[in-house]
């Protein structure tokens, strides 16, 4: 090989390597600098910088030993640039002032990991709840207002504008990074798992594992489950989110053929599933009934726990799933849970009925841009002979359709149509 073409092909992996390092890092310097400045988005700033310095300088020097603690070095120098240039005071008098940071340190293991403070400090009562769990998605995971607001039915605009108003408030009312007192848990823990399962869902949507940025999404929102785990051991909802997330995972390896095709939950093979996580997840839903304390994502560990259980044995629990399903949309109120609880009683007492509970977008707009709302009315549509309509919704879908694989998937169901 030529070598400037080998000194390219060279920068190239360095490239690639400095961007995982980026992905992987962000949530943990992000918390880091944060919680000795108090200014989320100062830290999100100087990192940001500090990543640009590492993309443009790893490739041609090479990676560093201990990439996170170059990163952290060249952030904490961001951070103080950027206050003392917004300050406007000189050097000498706000050495005092500046936060302490440590200097590059030799492994980075020595580099505390904040996020879950950051993430309680995200969930403070100070901050308005709505907002809780898209700021944590933003500050701890990195994603973008565009991904955050699709992850919450708003538009990209009203979302960007409440994380700025967000972070503004958690730097003029001084709000402290530390995990709170176990009393103060319960009004703070429902946002947290909430982004923690938004921050699955979002890496859940690539099942090939093709999208790295995504990938490690789902691994971040894993380890930091286990994390809420280990600090509220027997929490019952913590513990059902992370059932819920297991039995999800298991499922994975099978959710693509090898072609990379669609394949829904009924087609799948089975031997692909892994059952010691379904086990698992199996062991976590029977500790959480043990506190007698029902929450959301216990029910929806136990409708994917009873989704499993009928694929596996290829008995009918259609009713089953119903009635958790009423308890799940009692609690939530939630549009998705409405779509999911209309297919589930249209296997149990047929389609007509699955259509008369299905939600309106007449009655909540959201569900015009929701591509499984439009897919799973045509297939209500279908099943129950209504072919012009069912056809219309199907377009709907297929033009919402965000996945390649599938889009492909319901044209085929498309073409299985009886010609007109």
């Amino acid at each position: 090989m030529p070598l400037n073409a080998a000194v390219r092909e060279g920068e190239a992996e360095t490239k690639v390597v400095a961007e995982m390092v980026v992905r992987r890092s962000y949530g943990k310097l992000v918390a880091f600098l944060a919680a000795r400045t108090g200014d989320v988005a100062g830290a999100e700033d100087a990192l940001s910088e500090a990543f640009a310095a590492a993309l443009e300088t790893w490739p041609q020097q090479g990676c560093p030993a201990n990439p996170e603690a170059w990163l952290l070095t060249v952030a904490r120098r961001k951070s103080i640039d950027n206050i003392r240039r917004n300050a406007r005071i000189d050097d000498h008098a706000e050495l005092e002032t500046l936060p302490s940071f440590p200097h590059a340190a030799e492994d980075s293991a020595q580099i505390p990991d904040r996020r879950l403070a950051l993430m309680f400090a995200c969930a403070h009562p100070a901050i308005e709840a709505s907002i809780r769990s898209p700021l944590m998605l933003q500050a701890i995971l990195g994603l973008d207002a565009k991904a955050i607001a699709s992850a919450f039915l708003v538009s990209p605009e009203a979302m960007g504008k409440r994380l700025v108003r967000a972070k503004q408030k958690i730097r003029q009312a001084g709000i402290p990074f530390r995990v709170p007192e176990r009393a103060e848990m319960p009004e703070r823990l429902a946002a947290v798992l909430e982004a923690i399962y938004a921050a699955f869902t979002e890496g859940w949507s690539d099942p090939l594992g093709n999208d790295a940025a995504r990938s490690d999404l789902t691994g971040e929102a894993l380890f930091l489950a286990e994390l809420v785990n280990e600090l509220l051991p027997g929490e019952p909802e913590a513990l059902g989110l992370l059932a819920l997330m297991l039995h999800s995972q298991a499922r994975r390896p099978a959710r693509r053929s090898a072609e990379g095709e669609y394949v829904p939950l009924a087609q799948q093979n089975q031997d692909l599933w892994d059952l010691a996580m379904i086990r698992r997840a199996e062991s976590l839903l029977v500790g959480a009934s043990k506190a007698a304390s029902v929450g959301r994502y216990q029910l929806e560990a136990a409708i994917q726990s009873a989704h499993v259980e009928r694929c596996r044995t290829g008995k009918a629990n259609w009713d089953a799933v119903v009635h958790l399903y009423d308890a799940l949309l009692a609690l939530t109120y939630s549009p998705v849970v409405a779509i999911n609880r209309a297919l589930a009683l249209g296997e149990l007492r047929g389609p007509a009925a699955g259509i008369a509970a299905m939600p309106l977008p007449a009655n909540d707009a959201r569900l015009a841009e929701y591509q499984p709302y439009w897919a799973a009315r045509a297939e209500l549509l279908r099943r129950s002979g209504h072919a012009q309509e069912a056809r219309q919704a199907l377009e709907i879908a297929i033009g919402l359709a965000a996945d390649p694989a599938v889009r492909r998937y319901l044209e085929q169901r498309r073409a299985e149509f009886p010609v007109e």
